[in-house]
C-alpha cells in the first residue's frame, strides 16, 4: 500500500511536470521582465489556480503579463505612495508566520485617503514588496486584519474592493496562504457579505474570521504564529507601533534592491530626511534582519 501511494504521489508529480513544461511551451517565447516574471514557480501557481488546466492558465498568465507591462507594478517606488501609508493602514510586518511567509498588516480603521486608485496602487507595491521580501523557496504570504477603530466612514467602497480582490485573484494567484480577520465588528460582517460574491471557493476558504473569546479561532491564529511575536492587537503579546519614518527608510532600501532584481536603471530620488534612495542602500542592510 505504502508504494502504490508513493507510486501515485511520483505519477502526479511528473504529470504536474508535464504540464508546467506544456505551459511553457504555450506561452511562447519571452524576453525581458516577462521572462524573469515567468519561473517555473510562477507557472506553478497559475496552473494551481486554475485546476491544472493548461489552456485557461494560459489565458490567466497572457493577461497578467498584459497588465504588469502596461500597470508596471515593479515600477512603482515608495515616495510615489508614501502618503497612503502615513497611519500604518497597510504595512509588512517585522515577524514571519511559522512557516516563514511575510505577513501584512492591514487595518481599515487607520484609512487616511478616499482616493480608490492610489488606494490600489499602495496595496500592489506591499503585494509586490511582500513578493520580494519572502523566504527562499516560499511563494505565499499571510494577512492580518485589526479592526481597531473600524466604522461605515472608515471602510472603503464595495467597487474598491471588487477591483482589490481581481487584482489579487487574477494576477497574484496563490500568493496568499491565509487572511486572519481579527475580531471584525457586524458592520464589516454585512460588508463581506457584499464582497464575498467576487472571491473565488479558493480565496474565500483562505478567509479566516477570527474571535477572541472563542477558544478555536484563537487555536487557530496560534497554530500560525508564535504569540510572541504577534502583536496584541491579534492576541499577542508583542507591541504593533507603526513608525512611517522608519519605515520609509527601510522601503527606500527594499526600492533598490527592487530595481536591481528587474533590472530597472534609475536615477536615485529625495526622501524625507534628504537621504536618497541609493545612499539608502549604502547603509546597513536592515530589511533582511527586521523584515519590516
Amino acid at each position: 500500500m505504502f508504494l502504490r501511494r508513493r507510486h501515485t504521489q511520483n505519477d502526479d508529480s511528473e504529470q504536474r511536470d508535464a504540464k508546467i513544461s506544456e505551459l511553457r511551451t504555450a506561452i511562447g517565447p519571452l524576453s525581458g521582465r516577462s521572462a524573469k516574471y515567468c519561473t517555473e514557480a510562477c507557472l506553478r501557481r497559475y496552473l494551481e489556480a486554475r485546476n491544472w488546466n493548461v489552456d485557461k492558465a494560459k489565458k490567466m498568465l497572457e493577461e497578467t503579463l498584459k497588465w504588469r507591462s502596461t500597470y508596471k507594478p515593479e515600477e512603482i517606488r515608495w515616495h510615489e505612495v508614501a502618503h497612503e501609508g502615513e497611519t500604518g493602514k497597510v504595512s509588512r510586518a517585522n515577524f514571519h508566520d511559522r512557516q516563514g511567509r511575510t505577513v501584512l498588516i492591514m487595518r481599515p480603521g487607520m484609512q487616511n485617503t478616499t482616493s480608490a486608485e492610489n488606494n490600489i496602487r499602495h496595496l500592489v507595491y506591499l503585494l509586490e514588496n511582500a513578493i520580494m521580501n519572502l523566504s527562499e523557496g516560499q511563494e505565499q504570504m499571510s494577512w492580518l486584519i485589526d479592526f481597531t477603530g473600524f466604522s461605515l466612514n472608515t471602510n472603503i467602497p464595495v467597487r474598491t474592493a471588487r477591483d482589490i480582490i481581481y487584482i489579487l485573484q487574477s494576477h497574484y494567484p496563490e500568493r496568499l496562504a491565509i487572511a486572519f480577520l481579527y475580531n471584525p465588528p457586524r458592520i464589516f460582517e454585512a460588508f463581506y457579505k457584499a464582497v464575498r460574491y467576487f472571491l473565488d471557493p479558493k480565496t474565500a476558504q483562505k478567509v479566516k474570521f477570527v474571535y477572541p473569546k472563542n477558544k478555536d479561532s484563537v487555536e487557530l491564529m496560534k497554530s500560525y504564529f508564535d504569540v510572541e511575536n504577534l502583536p496584541s492587537e491579534f492576541g499577542g503579546n508583542a507591541t504593533l507601533k507603526y513608525d512611517h519614518e522608519e519605515f520609509s527608510r527601510l522601503m527606500a532600501q527594499d526600492d533598490v534592491k527592487t530595481a536591481k532584481f528587474w533590472g530597472i536603471d534609475e536615477k536615485p530620488y529625495q526622501i524625507a530626511n534628504g537621504h536618497s534612495a541609493t545612499e539608502m542602500a549604502s547603509e546597513p542592510a536592515l530589511v533582511e534582519q527586521q523584515a519590516y
